[in-house]
């Protein structure tokens, strides 16, 4: 007991910054799946992938039959996704982190089966997977 006296700065300093490691993976939202598990979703057919960065980022290359609906515009634009509801929706962005945000939207607008690429186009591209441009 005396040792968690001494060195309560210690054990408080450890706790505060293993929480600071936790808190990304605490934040994520929606579903994700993985490069893997990506691939084998958009060569069943029966996937459609869209992706939330800026149309210049899209132009620059982005996955297979990928439709542009950037972030901001996606409330406005979800319409355009409508006839999809039955299929499986595959949100990407760069990182990873806004297609968590798309997949929420997406979720909220009544899209059953939304998944958000695991570390998105980076990690894409970092497997040497294929883009289109």
């Amino acid at each position: 007991m005396k040792f968690f006296i001494d060195n309560i700065w210690l054990i408080a300093l450890v706790l505060v910054s293993g929480g600071a490691l936790a808190f990304p993976l605490l934040q994520r939202r929606g579903d994700r799946v993985s490069l893997l598990q990506a691939t084998q979703l958009i060569n069943q057919g029966k996937t459609v992938v869209v992706d939330v960065r800026e149309p210049s980022d899209f132009a620059a290359g982005h996955l297979r039959d990928a439709k542009n609906i950037p972030l901001k515009e996606l409330p406005n634009r979800v319409s355009e996704l409508e006839k999809f509801k039955s299929k499986t929706v595959l949100a990407v962005c760069q990182a990873g982190v806004q297609s968590g945000r798309a997949t929420a939207q997406l979720k909220k607008a009544g899209f059953a089966q939304v998944f958000s690429l695991d570390g998105g186009l980076a990690a894409w591209q970092a497997q040497g997977l294929p883009l289109a441009k």
